[in-house]
């Protein structure tokens, strides 16, 4: 009797039941992908440029950082700069150094991260920031 009882046990835990089943939803729940606005790029560059310019420590700076890079864009040079001087408000030279590495990443070719050192040449003076290639040079 014991055995007969363990063993309809067992099957009916084997049988997958109604209550464990996935439940599917209806095409009609699901709300559409595209009722979100799509940001401008200027609206982009003010809501960073806006956060580096109000964050207070290493953190933030390094959030907003990763936020920024992971969108599929490059950052305007105006949101470079406020990184580069929120880095340094913070006192850490290295993210200031790293935000060139990012842009190096993120551009297409070699003339347009140019064209960012050459744009923000004097902030880098300014801020007395090099970029990794002046640091580590390939000998």
């Amino acid at each position: 009797m014991r055995s007969q009882l363990l063993s309809t046990v067992l099957r009916t835990a084997a049988r997958p039941s109604l209550a464990t089943r996935a439940p599917r939803f209806s095409p009609l729940l699901t709300r559409p992908s595209s009722s979100h606005a799509q940001e401008t790029f200027e609206s982009f560059s003010e809501r960073y440029v806006d956060f580096f310019k109000n964050a207070e420590d290493l953190f933030e700076v390094q959030r907003g950082l990763n936020n920024c890079f992971a969108h599929d864009l490059v950052p305007s040079t105006a949101v470079v700069e406020a990184a580069l001087r929120a880095a340094r408000r913070v006192n850490d030279y290295s993210t200031a150094v790293r935000v060139f590495e990012g842009i190096r990443e993120k551009v297409e070719n070699k003339q347009q991260y140019q064209a960012y050192l050459e744009e923000l040449k004097g902030v880098r003076e300014e801020l007395g920031i090099s970029t990794k290639e002046e640091l580590y040079p390939t000998a």
